[in-house]
């Protein structure tokens, strides 16, 4: 057999290994599916796997040794008023935030579907709080919620919301410091979830929208009954991700109020990080960390059915 016959014999070969490998969708998924695994194992399931060892334990920073403890760091941290209050902090942050962000998305999403002359500018610039580091984004949001220097401020007093001798101490008072954290989580959050309504809202069916005009629907009526239940399931899965970033976020409070004043601002992630690093009590801190994963896992069950029996309905 001469060697072009056995090159294009071995070409012939391969390419049919390759065609059938293609043609079996189970092994092409698994091959293709495999790296997203590892990263989730090395990045994320053993860091959590060894966050619920240290749990559990009297581990502390600086020392190798470990001593079984069982839920006694749970029970501390419940007794621990501060604790409490990062608990209800993050509850309210994670469904005020995603609340205000989900009727501005709806509507910058529909204002954005609409053709106009800059949508394509328009559309960049609102990606532009999603890709900005939030170490630099929080430190923009520092200086405008400043003491002295508060953009915010100047702008209230010069339309006369606030009088000479009125100013407001933003990162002093623990509302005004809430308000401020919601403030920039709605900031951080609100082109993710534009953008993945604006995907829903381009894959409508444009029968079902004309039928409803002809019909005689007003703007809320189709709004209400036709656009957001065709919407649901990616407006669950926008809402799923943004509660997740939102609760599980330690960027945006720890470098705007590092938790005061007062720890009145302290979520469960800048709790932890407060107790587990900067305390060094490592057990204390990952049982805090831990806390309030299976409320998430819950939450993310519930919404993800919620959108698969819409889908099977629809």
């Amino acid at each position: 057999m001469s060697v072009s016959s056995q090159l294009s014999r071995g070409g012939t070969i391969q390419r049919g290994e390759g065609l059938r490998l293609a043609d079996r969708s189970d092994r092409l998924g698994a091959l293709m599916a495999a790296p997203a695994l590892l990263y989730v194992l090395v990045l994320v399931g053993i860091p959590f796997i060894l966050a619920l060892i240290l749990a559990v334990s009297e581990s502390t920073a600086g020392s190798l040794s470990f001593q079984f403890v069982g839920l006694r760091n749970f029970a501390r941290v419940v007794e621990d008023p501060i604790f409490r209050r990062a608990l209800r902090n993050t509850l309210v942050f994670t469904l005020i935030s995603q609340g205000i962000v989900m009727v501005l998305a709806t509507t910058l999403a529909r204002i954005l579907n609409t053709p106009f002359r800059g949508r394509r500018l328009v559309r960049f610039l609102i990606l532009m709080p999603w890709v900005a580091p939030v170490a630099l984004s929080s430190m923009a949001w520092v200086w405008i919620f400043d003491s002295t220097f508060s953009v915010i401020n100047w702008t209230l007093r010069a339309v006369g919301l606030l009088g000479p001798r009125e100013w407001l101490y933003w990162f002093g008072d623990p509302t005004l410091a809430s308000i401020a954290i919601v403030t920039v989580h709605v900031w951080r959050m609100l082109p993710f979830s534009t953008v993945v309504l604006l995907a829903g809202l381009s894959s409508l069916p444009r029968e079902v929208q004309e039928a409803a005009v002809v019909d005689g629907a007003g703007f809320f009526r189709r709004l209400l009954h036709v656009e957001l239940p065709l919407l649901l399931p990616v407006l669950t899965v926008a809402v799923l991700f943004g509660m997740v970033f939102t609760a599980t976020d330690l960027g945006v409070v720890y470098l705007l109020t590092r938790g005061g004043p007062y720890n009145t601002t302290h979520v469960l992630a800048s709790y932890a990080f407060q107790q587990g690093v900067l305390g060094a009590d490592l057990g204390q801190g990952a049982a805090i960390a831990v806390f309030l994963f299976p409320v998430l896992v819950l939450v993310a069950i519930g919404m993800l059915r919620v959108a698969r029996g819409t889908e099977v309905g629809h």
